[in-house]
């Protein structure tokens, strides 16, 4: 690959803190075999490199590409039939999904996250039945489509041991259901069984086949507290301190999972698991609603990352998390768009808004989010969160040359005050269809709409034709295991919160 240097009225290398965005005005990146050498003016980097090929966007920002640091699937599940429950019951209510081959459901989401600027995504995938090799089938066909489309894909398979469905044993909830409704939701909960060891081996095997690979890395989840035994969770963090790879974790998205830690530890979730010794800027805890004002602290301490999923949260009913105080005690912060962003799409930049906004609590103190924070957040605070690292999240020398451009003059048609601030006016004014050009490893993946690798308009096809058939018999069956098992779960929960109030818990502070 040749140099390249691509210009922009602004280049946005990175964000020095809150308020401070890094800009350099009518700037250029230089880069080499997709990799940042340098930026700066016109001049200067056609003076290190005089026989690159200039590529000029004369009226855009530039950004660093962003990062989904939470993300799951491709066809959302109110897409194939599970409305906004509280979390707890959507768990359920997505039983009866269809099923849709992983290559082009991995396409649809990229479509989507790309078209608004996402360059890298964390994608953890799980709930899989079939065993071993089906798994490793489907992980395959999840990292061929991130690598097809040109996209950065940090990919692992959630560890899940046990409470696969409620918060108790799987066998506990089975037996105090009707006798054949249990004996069917049992055979489906041990479908989805994997040997621990396994999951271990399929993070070796797909490691070892990862090799050579520029777009694609492994890394390790231990799904949550619930679902992961003790001696699974350090046994986890074991390999991946070994293996020099980052965890993801969800926890504490819901009040039920803080009563769940209270009831099996008798402390919070965050301080058994600092007990355990498994924190650490290697483990980013995915949600993290109900984290106390003593847990965040631990998190700060620990250098623990937390990754924010606004929209999820609002629409799961789980609760506004307690964003203010992470940035206060100087936690690092990805933006995870989970399952879908509140537009039913995955829209990172209607995230970033989203974002902005639902923390703005009553006051006059500087302790709400900034556009340059929120920016960070989906940046290099989200690049932190991945298999990635530092090599991404900035346009600053030795990083990839993973960039966005959006088109300042459509995006503030018909007109911008300036004394608004440059980066100030794009998180809150520009959409997915001022995104002109994203770049991957100094590639254009996508431009004027078009993707340049997969041909967007076939693959929905396909996808279209494929879903219109009818049910088969499994996804029937599943249908009816779904609806009947419903309710026993929704009074399951009943009287599950002794200890947790209803309300969202909002950290000790006056920032939530």
């Amino acid at each position: 690959m040749s140099a390249l240097i691509v210009k922009a009225r602004w280049v946005v290398t990175g964000i020095k803190d809150r308020h401070t965005p890094v800009v350099i005005e009518n700037g250029a990146v230089l880069s080499e075999n997709g990799i940042v050498t340098a930026a700066g003016t016109l001049d200067a980097m056609q003076k290190l490199a005089p026989n690159a090929t200039l590529k000029v966007y004369p009226n855009h920002v530039m950004l660093p590409g962003f990062v989904n640091s939470h993300h799951h699937v491709g066809m959302t599940p109110l897409q194939l039939g599970s409305p906004d429950h509280p979390l707890e019951l959507w768990f359920a209510s997505r039983i009866p999904g269809r099923k849709l081959d992983l290559y082009l459901d991995t396409l649809y989401s990229a479509f989507e996250m790309i078209a608004s600027g996402v360059t890298t995504v964390q994608h953890i995938q799980g709930w899989m039945s079939g065993g071993y090799d089906t798994i490793h089938a489907g992980a395959t066909k999840v990292l061929d489509a991130y690598r097809k489309i040109g996209m950065r894909g940090s990919y692992c398979y959630a560890v899940r041991e046990q409470n696969r469905l409620v918060y108790e044993a799987d066998d506990a909830f089975c037996a105090r259901l009707p006798q054949d409704l249990g004996a069917k939701l049992g055979a489906y909960l041990k479908s989805q069984y994997l040997p621990f060891d396994d999951f271990l081996k399929l993070f070796d095997q797909l490691t070892d086949e990862n090799k050579g690979q520029n777009l694609t890395r492994i890394q390790l989840a231990p799904a949550n507290l619930h679902w992961c035994t003790d001696e699974g969770l350090v046994a986890l963090d074991a390999k991946a301190k070994a293996a020099k790879v980052p965890m993801h974790m969800h926890l504490l998205e819901t009040a039920y999972q803080k009563e769940y830690a209270l009831k099996r530890t008798g402390k919070t979730a965050l301080k058994h698991l600092h007990d355990l010794g498994v924190l650490g800027p290697h483990m980013t805890l995915g949600h993290g609603v109900w984290l106390t004002a003593e847990e965040i602290d631990i998190a700060a301490e620990t250098g623990t990352c937390i990754c924010h999923n606004c929209s999820s949260n609002f629409r799961l009913r789980s609760g506004l998390a307690p964003l203010n105080t992470w940035e206060k005690k100087g936690v690092n912060v990805g933006m995870g768009l989970d399952e879908a962003g509140i537009n039913e799409d995955r829209d990172m930049l209607q995230e970033l808004k989203l974002a902005l906004r639902v923390h703005r609590t009553p006051g006059m103190d500087d302790d709400v989010p900034t556009p340059s924070q929120i920016v960070r957040m989906a940046t290099e605070g989200g690049a932190k969160t991945t298999a990635f690292g530092e090599s991404i999240g900035r346009l600053d020398p030795g990083r990839f040359f993973d960039a966005v451009l959006i088109d300042w003059n459509a995006a503030t048609y018909p007109f911008q005050d300036p004394d608004i601030p440059m980066l100030d006016a794009v998180v809150q004014r520009a959409k997915s269809q001022h995104v002109s050009a994203v770049y991957v490893d100094g590639e254009v993946i996508f431009a004027d709409g078009v993707f340049t690798k997969i041909n967007r308009d076939e693959v929905l096809r396909e996808i279209h034709n494929l879903l219109a058939q009818p049910r088969n018999e499994e996804e029937i069956a599943r249908r009816e295991l779904g609806l009947a098992v419903f309710p026993h779960v929704q009074k399951f929960y009943e009287n599950y919160l002794p200890n947790t109030p209803r309300s969202p818990f909002y950290a000790a502070s006056s920032t939530a």
